[in-house]
């Protein structure tokens, strides 16, 4: 390396180095996106984490609804796709944020609608709980929905049923719903 400075030789290895550490974040990240989680994914250095593992290995391969409590950035849609990955189910992992989703915005999103039913619907659009029939509906945010909306959603959990906008026929649905929140819901 004769006659090239120490200064252009530090800047040319820090260039080097940048790039190396932001191609193996690249890998990382894509490698992490078309993985499936695993249990092993957690860090278990603690007994509420050794305990909290054993429960979710518990509800794995129940049919139960999962609410998820926690605050922002904890891991719960992580939590939440580990449980999908791991149970028998064969459809779909759907996740919805619902925080800030009026009344109507919600129904059409997760219950879909006929054609006609509204202006502007030229067509029949499935909404996110049938395309999850067979696997699982993850609602994150749940905290922020309105009591109409916790209504619709009760009607969902208890008849396993929906009624898509403008529709006067229920559809049937097999879903596994895990929500979750940030929020003190007491």
């Amino acid at each position: 390396c004769t006659g090239v400075s120490d200064r252009t030789l530090r800047a040319a290895l820090g260039r080097i180095v940048r790039k190396c550490a932001q191609t193996l974040e690249e890998r990382i990240l894509a490698r992490s996106l078309v993985e499936k989680p695993r249990l092993s994914d957690f860090v278990l250095n603690s007994r509420t984490m050794r305990a909290f593992v054993d429960s979710v290995t518990r509800v794995v391969n129940s049919d139960s609804t999962v609410l998820l409590l926690g605050e922002t950035g904890v891991g719960k849609e992580l939590i939440a796709r580990t449980l999908h990955t791991l149970s028998k189910l064969k459809g779909s992992f759907v996740a919805v944020n619902v925080a800030g989703l009026d009344d109507n915005v919600f129904s059409d999103t997760l219950f879909g609608h006929v054609r006609g039913a509204f202006t502007g619907a030229e067509r029949d659009r499935r909404g996110l709980i049938e395309q999850a029939s067979g696997g699982t509906l993850f609602l994150d945010e749940i905290g922020d929905i309105s009591p109409t909306i916790q209504t619709k959603l009760l009607r969902v959990l208890q008849e396993k049923e929906i009624k898509p906008l403008g529709d006067t026929k229920t559809v049937s649905v097999d879903v596994r719903i895990i929500a979750s929140t940030n929020r003190n819901l007491e």
